[in-house]
């Protein structure tokens, strides 16, 4: 799929299919305005049956607004599968939170995103694609962006899909083309200790986010299996190293499940565990997913648990929460759509 490739690629991908180089400016141009193959007015017909193949397919099939402002956006691939992604409008300028994969396989049970498990990784050009159709939809284009900062935080695991989501990065940041700041960008992961390693090599400028969700390693296997696999200490050492590397702050996010994880003694043990590291810690009281059964804290109790936190030395804050009457909240993505299609 062209959208997959860097400008001097499709340069290239142009001398192979015998088409000048400023054809590639121009298909390059049209990719990058979120546009559709029939919406590019300075390609001639014949240009357009060359790449029709491998021009992107994507696009938005349906849009939900919240009662706060907060977007939600349906993106239909050409395989007809679904991914959801978010917008988010603040003062500082347009955040998106996209999809990494269609479904997730980290079976956390506070989220919905994994309720139908892994369908298929998505390629760098379809996560691309989620911020170049929400562009247009503002009023973007690849010169003139609407979008200003990049959450890695809608539906699936990040670094499950590294090597996809590494080009992402570098083709959503490259200079030629909408160049967003790596700066801008945040990466959410649950945990996968090795290839938090490979992230720390690439040296990027990105923001890593840390799905937490507890202090004891026992607490966490009940909520989230990918603890089974890395423990607590094998993650915080995973990010004391990254800060090492890069002196990129590291993120936390700590869901507060009613019961389970927001006693004073964990916000202790949290604390002990953090200590020394540059960090902040997002506090999120529970989002209802009608299939699990968990139970989220009152926000002035996720205050009460801030507060503690603070007093024992940690930067933190209770999270907004934003898009929860249409299911664009944090945990609630989910293909829902893409169910009531299959009957």
């Amino acid at each position: 799929m062209l959208s997959d490739l860097s400008f001097q690629q499709l340069v290239e991908y142009a001398a192979q299919n015998n088409m000048p180089k400023f054809r590639a400016s121009q298909i390059f141009d049209a990719i990058q305005g979120g546009k559709q193959l029939e919406e590019v007015s300075n390609l001639p017909k014949d240009v357009k049956n060359k790449i029709a193949v491998d021009y992107p397919k994507y696009k938005i099939v349906k849009v939900f607004t919240s009662q706060d402002g907060t977007q939600k956006f349906i993106i239909e691939f050409a395989d007809g599968n679904i991914v959801e992604c978010v917008l988010m409008k603040y003062k500082y300028g347009n955040t998106i939170c996209v999809s990494t994969q269609v479904g997730c396989r980290m079976g956390c049970k506070f989220c919905a995103s994994t309720l139908n498990g892994l369908i298929r990784n998505l390629s760098a050009g379809e996560i691309l694609g989620q911020v170049l159709l929400v562009n247009k939809h503002l009023g973007g284009n690849g010169k003139e962006r609407k979008i200003t900062n990049i959450v890695m935080m809608g539906s699936g695991e990040p670094l499950d899909n590294f090597d996809q989501v590494c080009k992402f990065i570098e083709l959503v940041s490259a200079e030629k083309g909408i160049n967003i700041s790596q700066r801008n960008i945040s990466l959410s992961t649950c945990g996968l200790v090795d290839k938090i390693k490979l992230l720390q090599e690439k040296q990027y400028n990105i923001t890593l986010t840390i799905s937490l969700h507890a202090s004891l390693d026992e607490k966490r296997k009940e909520v989230m299996p990918i603890a089974n696999r890395w423990t607590i200490k094998e993650i915080v050492d995973a990010c004391r190293d990254y800060f090492d590397a890069t002196g990129r702050r590291i993120y936390f996010e700590y869901t507060l499940i009613k019961g389970v994880n927001n006693s004073e003694e964990d916000a202790k043990r949290l604390a002990t565990l953090l200590k020394g590291l540059m960090c902040h810690v997002n506090v999120i009281p529970l989002n209802s997913v009608k299939e699990r059964n968990l139970i989220g804290v009152a926000r002035g109790d996720a205050y009460k648990f801030v507060e503690n936190l603070e007093k024992l030395g940690l930067s933190a804050t209770v999270r907004r929460t934003m898009g929860e009457d249409i299911e664009g909240a944090c945990g609630q993505l989910r293909n829902k759509i893409l169910n009531e299609k299959k009957g």
